[in-house]
This record gives structure tokens, C-alpha cells and sequence, in this order.
């Protein structure tokens, strides 16, 4: 990251950027465009070239409750670093806190009377791990390319954001759901702080890949997030059922026999030391098996109902939204020179395969499918294709046609399927989007390479989101709208993008008999 020339928010109103272009946005009731005039208070940086302010406090919150809006600072504050992470296990940067409340700002021209679209960016990590620090996913390029306020947002995670504690008391009431609290609690302070940076708060676009989209979903579903957002977009991140209580407690009462507490003794996780807490996370989890799986519950306080079973949130039906996914899902992180793939062959494929799907149904069958439709493939192809689509796509698949069936406001699907050019036995994985999207194509672990190919796409990518925040569809003329029985679909591949009807309707089909169970739910 590049520290880069300070700049205060008084010195970029009186003219340090006055040559800066910029367009105008429809009129917005005065109180979304009234804003506290302390927030001119925050110093931040020139980051590659466009304003940043990192590390902006948005709130505060004690353990396990919900979150509580922190007022805006009197003086001057610096805002040139990020905020620490929420305690996990192998954190990306060593800074962590359970004081880690903070959002990140880029924008093109960070003026009052500027209104850009906002696009707010949720991180990944499957609700138990993650960062806004990654240099794949911070905004300069997509803010200024895209022509928007970019936004991401650092919240608690695991199981300080998603542990199941309400039935051991009042106090507890707010746990299985801070995380998304806090989600909440900085959409709210966008919507009331956002125009002193250059941003609309009549235009929020949420944003996310894998468990950033999955909490998106999750927030479309409850109330209190209604209104807080105009336009989504996930990325290989759906959450079709919350997680039940009861799995959710089983998880709670693991973690605490991992800390060597009672069953019940739920009042000791208040006080031990969140290093201790952190320990526990290494728990095996007593419904999925592997590490402990925090994430949103079903609690009937703040979700009252799962995002897109048995039809998609009537709250969000008004919402355009984008679905995305990759064609080589797993291959991001069921490795090939893993032990689940090396040896693998025709004769132990079905016995490894089990594991690896949530849809029900015989392995040594499915193989069988597979072999029938794509007879020259091997079986590391069979592999990979039976546990994208049967692990990690039914979800898309299930939101973008409850949508379509229940009249939604227009979906865009979209599926990237160019192998990275460094690593082609990578294929398209999960996570192989995000550079494009965030134009950051040379940063550090980024899959996409800087050829011409991967400019191409990223123009195309950061043009259809940055569209969508601009005028609530993306900004590409040849996308057309998910509908039944079409499917349209833009195909990202090797050489070239271009609308498909259904592409993949034969694994479609064949997933289809039998019922997706959404992981860890």
C-alpha cells in the first residue's frame, strides 16, 4: 500500500482538486444530503494517484452485541491507515483487534457537492476470516475508473460476528447476528457521512465475493437493512438458508468444549482474553466436519426469515442485481497437488468426490453422467467440474431463479471462465474475479496477469458494476437480463465475452435432482 501526500478533506474543498471531473446525480431529500460538517475533519492520502481515507471508525460495540454508531471527531484526524482486523486464525496482516469497526474510502474527488455513486465492498472469508487490507480489494483503481466512491468495510467475523449465544440469556440476544450488525451500522453511517466524501447516498451499490456476497444476500433479507442499499452485486457468494439455531449451538457448545468450558458456561466467553476465543476457532465442527463454520442465524430478532428459501426476500425484489460465479470453482482450494486430487483415477474418483458436494445424490452415479456427456475428459476434469457444480454454483443458480420467478427487478448473471495465464491448472477459480473487478490486475496474488486479455476484461467488469451503481443496470448494452427459461448468461473466457442462453444447463439439470443444502445451515 502507498502511504502517499497527505491531503485534508477542508484543504480538497478549497480547490487542491478543483480541475477534477466529475458528473451530477438526480436530487436526494435533504436529509440524506445533509451531512455533520465534522466529517471535513478526516485527513487522508493520495493513494496511486486518487483521495483515500483508511480507517475511519464507524462504530464500537462489546462483545457479542450490537454495534453502537460512534460520533465524528471534533478536530482534525489522520485517516491514512487501516483499521486492525477482527481476531481469526492466520490473520493477513498482523493487526487485530476486537476494536475493529473501520471502513475505507476512495474517492475521485472528495467534495460535498460532488455526488458520485457509492459502492460499498464486503470481504470474503466464509464469515470466519478475512480482510479489507488485501491489495487485491482496495478501491483506487475501480474509484477511479468506474467514476465512483469506493467503500470497504471491516467487521467481526467468526465467532466474535456469528456465534450462536442468545439462548444462554438476554444479554446474548444481538450474537449470531453482529456481524451483520455491523454490516448495517456502517451502511447507516454511509448514508449520513457519505456526501462529505464526493458520494450520492441516494446511490449505494453493495458488492462482495464468496462470504462478502453471501452476507449481501443475508442482508436482503432483513428489515433493517432495508433502504440502506439501491443496487448488489455478489461474486461465488450466495447464502440461500441462514444457519438453524440448533446447528448453530452445536457449533457455540464445540468451540467452548475446545476452551474446555461447560456446555452451558457461556458467561466465561465474555471475559477470557480474545486470544483464548481465537484458540477455540480450531474446533472441528459437529455438523460439517473440518473447521468450526460460523454465520448468520436464524434467530427471529434480526432474520426473521432465510434470504432465498423458499422464494427470494420480498424486501429486495425492487434491487437490480448482478450474480457471478467461476467455472473452476474448486480448484482455488481443493489443490492439485493436495491429497484429495494427487493419485486421483476412474477407480477412487467416486470415493473422493462424496465429501466435496452438497447435493445428495450417488458420487459413483454422478460420475457416471459425467463420463457419458464429456468422454474425453480425465478424471481431475470430472473432478473439479462435479464439485463446482455441486458444491459451490447450485446456490447462484437457486437465487438468480427465485428471482426471475417471483418478478424481481432485473438480475444479470455473468460467469468467468479464462484460466489464469499464470497458473492454467488453476483454471477460472473462486477468487479469479475480484482483480478484474478492482482493476488491481498486478497486485500481489492476483491470478489474472496484465496481457492484453486481462485489460479487456477488466475494462468489461469494471464498466458492468460501475454501471450499476451509476444508473442500476450494468453498464454494458449487450447484457441482457436473467429470465426464465433463457438463463442469459455473459460468458467470460479465453478470447472473447459473449451472451450465452444457459450454458451450462446439462450440470444444471442433472444438480437439479436433488435438493441443494446451503453449507453449514
Amino acid at each position: 500500500m502507498s502511504a502517499g501526500k497527505g491531503i485534508t478533506r477542508r484543504g480538497a474543498i478549497g480547490g487542491a482538486l478543483a480541475g477534477a471531473a466529475f458528473l451530477g446525480s438526480p436530487a436526494i431529500g435533504a436529509a440524506a444530503g445533509q451531512s455533520d460538517p465534522r466529517a471535513l475533519n478526516y485527513r487522508g492520502v493520495i493513494d496511486r494517484g486518487t483521495p483515500a481515507f483508511r480507517g475511519i471508525r464507524y462504530a464500537r460495540a462489546q462483545r457479542f452485541d450490537r454495534p453502537i454508531r460512534e460520533p465524528l471527531p471534533d478536530s482534525e484526524t489522520p485517516a491514512t491507515q487501516f483499521g486492525p482486523l477482527c481476531p481469526q486464525r492466520n490473520p493477513m496482516t498482523p493487526e487485530i483487534s476486537e476494536d475493529c469497526l473501520f471502513l475505507n474510502i476512495w474517492s475521485p474527488d472528495p467534495r460535498p457537492d460532488v455526488r458520485r455513486p457509492v459502492m460499498v465492498y464486503f470481504h470474503g472469508g466464509a464469515y470466519n476470516w478475512g480482510s479489507v487490507t488485501d491489495p487485491i480489494t482496495q478501491g483506487p483503481h475501480l474509484a477511479a475508473e468506474g467514476d465512483v466512491v469506493v467503500v470497504s468495510v471491516n467487521h467481526r467475523i467468526n465467532l466474535f460476528g456469528y456465534g450462536w449465544l442468545s439462548p444462554f440469556g438476554e444479554r446474548f440476544i444481538h450474537s449470531g447476528n453482529a456481524g451483520q450488525l455491523d454490516l448495517i451500522c456502517a451502511l447507516e453511517w454511509i448514508r449520513d457521512h457519505i456526501g462529505a466524501f464526493g458520494g450520492d447516498p441516494g446511490r449505494v451499490m453493495v458488492f462482495g465475493q464468496s462470504g462478502g456476497g453471501a452476507k449481501i444476500a443475508t442482508l436482503m433479507a432483513m428489515p433493517e437493512a432495508s433502504g440502506l442499499f439501491h443496487s448488489a452485486a455478489t461474486m461465488s457468494g450466495q447464502q440461500v438458508t441462514a444457519q438453524g439455531p440448533s446447528n448453530a449451538l452445536q457449533r457455540t457448545r464445540a468451540l467452548m468444549s475446545e476452551l474446555g468450558l461447560g456446555e452451558n458456561d457461556a458467561a466465561a466467553l465474555l471475559t477470557l482474553p480474545y486470544e483464548r476465543l481465537v484458540e477455540g476457532l480450531s474446533a472441528i465442527d459437529p455438523v460439517l466436519g473440518g473447521g468450526i463454520y460460523f454465520g448468520p442465524v436464524l434467530d427471529m430478532v434480526h432474520l426473521h426469515r432465510h434470504p432465498f428459501w423458499p422464494d427470494a426476500a420480498p424486501q429486495s425484489l425492487q434491487l437490480p442485481m448482478i450474480l457471478g460465479n467461476t467455472s473452476d470453482e474448486t480448484r482455488a482450494f481443493i489443490r492439485p497437488d493436495g491429497p484429495v486430487v494427487q493419485g486421483l483415477d476412474w477407480s477412487n474418483i467416486a470415493q473422493r468426490l462424496a465429501p466435496q458436494i452438497k447435493i445428495d445424490l450417488r458420487p459413483d452415479w454422478v460420475v457416471s453422467q459425467y463420463r457419458s456427456q464429456f468422454p474425453q475428459w480425465s478424471a481431475e476434469e470430472v473432478f473439479y467440474a462435479a464439485t463446482t457444480a455441486g458444491r459451490s454454483w447450485p446456490g447462484q443458480v437457486i437465487e438468480a431463479d427465485r428471482r426471475a420467478e417471483a418478478g424481481a427487478r432485473a438480475t444479470w448473471v455473468y460467469q468467468l471462465d479464462r484460466e489464469s495465464p499464470l497458473d492454467p491448472g488453476r483454471g477460472a477459480a473462486h477468487t479469479d474475479d475480484l482483480p478484474y473487478v478492482f482493476g488491481t490486475l498486478d497486485a500481489p496474488g492476483s491470478y489474472s496477469g496484465t496481457d492484453k486479455r486481462a485489460r479487456e476484461i477488466s475494462e468489461t467488469m469494471i464498466a458492468a458494476f460501475a454501471g450499476m451503481a451509476h444508473k442500476g443496470r450494468p453498464g454494458l448494452t449487450r447484457w441482457s437480463s436473467y429470465e426464465l427459461p433463457s438463463r442469459d448468461t455473459l460468458f467470460i473466457g479465453q478470447d472473447r465475452t459473449e451472451l450465452r442462453s444457459d450454458p451450462r444447463q446439462w450440470e444444471r439439470e442433472l444438480w437439479a435432482t436433488g435438493p441443494y443444502i446451503q453449507p453449514g445451515s
